[in-house]
């Protein structure tokens, strides 16, 4: 049986995670404490899971002015936009019932894997916020420094959060679980595109608004396009 933190989307601070370090990580995603880049706050929890520090910036009125203002600030993080030699990026969003208003975490770049062939990092889990304690963290974003489509690993079953859709029980306010992924293009323009886990429909932000331009087809992160959509406007 979760505890009411956890169903709202928070961790339950344990004993242990005070005597962990706070890691500053480097700009290559190494596993080494660095503090060169002041984004990047991240910490490995005793458990095994990653928490980040909150918040980097905020308080957005709705999501999609969030995503807007994320999308600049990430993708201008050293090495998120330099194509195949680039790095991801990863952090977490989160809204205050308090607030009324969604916030960006500080970001990570511990890698998720070694593998030197494909771009990733390892979504946090957890947002410590002093100044927000009714936070519910909503879901993850990362940045792609190559390809502004989807993988079918962050569209596949196995990185599904769960509950995908759930309510705050303190206002009745429900929620669906998104990931976020941004991508810089050389011209300038930056991409925000958001995977509902709930829905399973993707859509890119335009204009101000999210537009569905294709849906998961299994649980494999198939997708297909919706008729006259694409990545591009």
């Amino acid at each position: 049986m979760k505890t009411r933190r956890e169903q709202r989307g928070a961790s339950v601070p344990g004993t242990g995670w005070r005597r962990a370090a706070w890691v500053l990580l480097g700009l290559l995603g190494g596993m080494e404490g660095c503090a060169s880049n002041p984004h990047v706050k991240v910490q490995r929890m005793e458990n095994g899971l990653l928490r980040v520090e909150g918040p980097l910036a905020g308080p957005f009125p709705k999501l999609e002015e969030l995503a807007a203002n994320a999308c600049e600030l990430m993708t201008n993080e050293p090495g998120a936009s330099n194509g195949i030699y680039g790095s991801e990026y990863c952090a977490l969003y989160y809204y205050s019932p308090g607030q009324k208003a969604y916030f960006l975490s500080y970001l990570s770049d511990i890698k998720s894997s070694l593998d030197t062939e494909t771009k990733n990092c390892e979504l946090p889990r957890s947002v410590e916020d002093a100044l927000h304690p009714d936070h519910i963290v909503l879901g993850g974003i990362h940045t792609h420094p190559h390809n502004r489509r989807f993988s079918r690993r962050d569209l596949g079953i196995t990185t599904t959060w769960s509950p995908t859709r759930f309510a705050d029980k303190s206002t009745g306010q429900v929620f669906d679980r998104n990931l976020l992924m941004f991508f810089r293009e050389r011209t300038g323009e930056c991409r925000a595109y958001a995977y509902n886990n709930f829905s399973r429909h993707v859509s890119a932000l335009r204009e101000g608004e999210w537009v569905p331009i294709a849906k998961v087809t299994n649980d494999s992160g198939d997708l297909e396009m919706f008729e006259g959509k694409d990545w591009l406007p």
